[in-house]
C-alpha cells in the first residue's frame, strides 16, 4: 500500500486526541497507558526493536569527529627502486669526474625523472661539491658506471636500508652508506619543523649534507647564533642558533666550522 504522510493523524472523535483538548476529564485507563509509554521510551532505556546496548542518543547530541587528514606520502613502498634513464652533462671546471645514479623506490608517489632534475640541479648548481674546483659530477643510468646511487625510499624502507649498514634513523631522517646516499620521503616532502627555510632549500641541504659524507665530509658544528649553518651541520635535528643553510660553497669559498667527533 502507498504511504501516505496523513496516514495514522487522530480524527476528532479518536479518544487520544481528547487529551489534547483542555478542559476534558481523561478516562484512568488512558491516563495509566500514557506513564506507561513515557516509561518505556524514557533516556536509559533501549527502545522496542533496539539490541542490548545499542540505545539511541538524542537527535544533535551527537559529536561529528573530524576525518584524519591523509598522508601526504606513503609510509612503506615496495621496496624496489626505478633508477632514472639517461645522463647529464657533466658539471664542474676540473678534477676528477664522480658519478652518480637516482633510483625512487615503487609506490613512493614520485616520477624516478623528476627526482633526478632535482638532484641534478643541486650537485650542479656551483655553490654545491663542485665549487671546490677540485671534482665534476655526471649522472648516469648504469650501475658498473656509477660510483654511487642517490636513493629516495619511503620512512619504513629507508630505516630498514640504513639499519642494514648500522645507522639508526627511527624512519625519521636520512642516512649514507658506502656507496648510497639514502634521502628518507618523509623529509623530502616535509622538510623537518621549524626550519625557517623553504622547502627547496632543506632538499638541496639533505642532498649535499649526504653526498658530502660520501665525499669523505665529517658533522660539523654550529659556529654561533644567528651564523649560517655549515652544510655538514645536522640540520635535521635543529639549528641550534644556526640559520638554515644548503650549500658548501655559499659564496664562493668553502663555508665550514669545527669538526664534531
Amino acid at each position: 500500500m502507498p504511504f501516505s504522510p496523513l496516514a495514522g493523524r487522530p480524527s476528532s472523535s479518536n479518544p487520544a486526541a481528547r487529551l489534547r483538548r483542555p478542559g476534558l476529564a481523561v478516562p484512568l485507563g488512558l491516563l495509566v497507558l500514557a506513564v506507561v509509554v513515557v516509561a518505556v521510551l524514557a533516556p536509559g532505556g533501549d527502545p522496542p526493536g533496539e539490541p542490548d546496548g545499542g540505545s539511541r542518543p538524542a537527535q544533535g547530541l551527537v559529536q561529528q569527529l573530524p576525518e584524519p587528514s591523509p598522508s601526504p606520502y606513503p609510509s612503506a613502498g615496495s621496496g624496489e627502486f626505478l633508477v632514472a634513464g639517461g645522463e647529464s652533462p657533466v658539471y664542474g671546471l676540473d678534477g676528477p669526474v664522480v658519478r652518480y645514479r637516482v633510483a625512487v623506490e615503487q609506490e613512493a608517489g614520485t616520477e624516478a625523472a623528476d627526482f633526478a632534475a632535482e638532484v641534478d640541479g643541486v650537485l650542479s648548481d656551483p655553490r654545491s661539491w663542485i665549487g671546490s674546483g677540485g671534482l665534476r659530477v655526471q649522472r648516469v643510468a648504469e650501475f658498473d658506471r656509477a660510483d654511487f646511487t642517490v636513493y629516495l625510499a619511503t620512512p619504513l624502507t629507508s630505516e630498514r636500508m640504513c639499519a642494514a649498514g648500522g645507522l639508526s634513523t627511527e624512519g625519521y631522517t636520512s642516512c649514507r652508506l658506502p656507496g648510497e646516499v639514502i634521502i628518507n620521503l618523509a623529509r623530502w616532502r616535509e622538510a623537518v619543523p621549524d626550519y625557517g627555510a623553504p622547502l627547496a632549500v632543506y632538499r638541496a641541504y639533505v642532498i649535499n649534507h649526504e653526498v658530502g659524507h660520501e665525499f669523505g665530509e665529517w658533522h660539523e658544528d654550529c659556529p654561533g647564533p644567528g651564523l649560517p649553518a655549515p652544510v655538514m651541520q645536522q640540520q635535521t635535528y635543529g639549528l641550534v642558533g644556526c640559520l638554515a643553510n644548503a650549500w658548501p660553497y655559499p659564496d664562493g669559498p668553502r663555508y665550514a666550522d669545527d669538526l664534531i667527533p
